[in-house]
């Protein structure tokens, strides 16, 4: 009697710690791997209709799979990878030669304010006029040192980025010939009912196709329709404002607007009320529009997650992760929620 129990805890040991072995021997490729699994589960659909056309040919479907998957996603964020590189430097040096002085463009707004405006800033302890034009000056110049730094250290480690490039192509492979078998044989190995692991398992595909599609969608409109904008108004460096303005949609409703919104009140103080009207109107009503009606339907209506859980676990995920956790975020939510749902009993009818 006391045998089998402890040969089943000593299993339960050595499953538990084989298991963090093999997680920490991934661990110097979790993006590769992480991006990997995302893209075999995005890219299924189109897998199994090409598998369909060709059922006895598995590991062509999973080839053509494989580049249509570099033509549609990976070859155009490569292309847009070069030319922010390209931006940031410039910008950078600019900045590091005094040719762009985020000093001057602070003091040119502050110096257009009304008297009111100053007081009133002078009244809320914001402290001084030196320090803010300071402290702002700051902010910009990390920015603009931040996007070098980050460009020189895609450099610098470009064999472990072309290693990891190949890691995620290699395991993408496998995982859109192999997915279908590997899901089975993981959801046999789950202690739990076949309902629960469909249910679970269906959340889990629902919402990273939900989250990655969706944010990838709005964040592509957005950075495409910002830098257009900036484009047309003359504003030098538009794929690289047009990139943040995609990176920090990832946070809803206020993201883009924290770049072309003291763009347009630069403008606006500076004289240049046209441009600023224009960019502001723009902004509000053609990028602003694009968040408020495409994320709903994206991200939170197939996710069936209410939108602050939506936008705090995004948040979240992100701190932890970086920026895959705009995707780990959500799915662990998701699970949390799905998994709390098989505990808690069915909500009782409302009885008036």
């Amino acid at each position: 009697m006391i045998a089998p129990v402890i040969h089943n805890r000593t299993l339960l040991v050595l499953l538990i710690a084989v298991t963090l072995a093999f997680g920490a021997v991934l661990w110097p490729f979790h993006g590769a791997v992480f991006w990997g699994v995302v893209l075999a589960i995005l890219f299924n659909p189109l897998h199994r209709r090409l598998l369909a056309r060709m059922p006895r040919r598995r590991n062509l479907a999973a080839f053509l799979t494989l580049c249509l998957c570099l033509v549609m996603v990976i070859l155009p964020v490569a292309l847009i990878g070069v030319s922010l590189v390209q931006e940031a430097s410039v910008t950078y040096e600019r900045l590091r030669s005094g040719q762009m002085n985020y000093g001057a463009y602070v003091q040119q707004v502050l110096s257009a304010l009304p008297a009111w405006a100053l007081s009133l800033l002078d009244r809320l302890h914001l402290t001084s006029m030196a320090e803010v034009q300071e402290r702002l000056t700051s902010v910009g110049a990390q920015a603009s040192q931040f996007l070098a730094t980050k460009a020189l250290d895609v450099g610098q480690n470009t064999l472990q980025f072309i290693v990891s490039f190949g890691v995620m192509l290699y395991l993408l492979f496998f995982l859109l010939r192999d997915g279908p078998r590997l899901a089975a044989r993981l959801r046999r190995a789950v202690p739990l009912d076949d309902e629960h692991k469909r249910e679970l398992s269906a959340k889990f595909t629902t919402v990273i196709r939900a989250t990655v599609k969706g944010n990838i969608v709005v964040a592509a409109a957005q950075g495409v329709l910002g830098g257009l904008i900036f484009w047309l108004l003359g504003i030098q460096g538009p794929v690289m404002w047009g990139v943040l303005m995609a990176f920090l949609s990832l946070l809803p409703a206020v993201g883009a607007g924290l770049i072309w919104g003291p763009v347009a009140i630069y403008f606006m103080a500076t004289g240049a009320t046209t441009q600023g009207l224009i960019l502001t109107a723009y902004g509000v009503g053609v990028i602003g529009l694009v968040d408020n009606l495409l994320r709903p339907l994206l991200v939170g209506k197939d996710t069936k997650m209410p939108d602050y859980v939506v936008l705090i676990s995004t948040l979240g995920g992100m701190a932890l992760f970086g920026l895959t956790g705009f995707v780990i975020g959500p799915v662990i939510a998701a699970l949390f929620m799905a998994i709390w749902d098989l505990f808690s009993p069915p909500d009782e009818p409302h009885r008036p």
